[in-house]
């Protein structure tokens, strides 16, 4: 099976796509040099599958590519974050503490 995920800036979100169908989402909104990411979701019947992993990897990777700081809301993509510290930086340095992440290695 072939995942992506895509861009749908019309709907204020991330999506993810297994072939053709999609199976998760991250809403987003962006405001300045911040993106706010408050919710993801996936297809239950897609889970256990490393499709949340995939998604939020394909935002945060998106976000860095356009110089967008995150403010990781979802706790999912704290998860994130939390295990994958080098990620972290995405998250201004004054930011980090109210989300309970560590400041970026330097």
């Amino acid at each position: 099976m072939d995942t992506k995920v895509v861009d749908v800036p019309e709907k204020g979100r991330f999506e993810v796509r297994l072939d053709d169908r999609v199976v998760g989402l991250a809403s987003y909104h962006v405001d300045g040099g911040t993106m706010t990411l408050p919710h993801t979701e996936v297809d239950p019947t897609v889970g256990g599958r490393g499709i949340g992993t995939i998604l939020v990897s394909g935002v945060l990777d998106a976000a860095r590519e356009r110089g967008l700081h995150v403010l990781p809301y979802c706790s999912f993509v704290r998860h994130y974050i939390q295990q994958h510290p080098e990620t972290a930086d995405l998250v201004a340095a004054e930011d980090r503490g109210r989300f309970g992440l560590e400041p970026a290695p330097r």
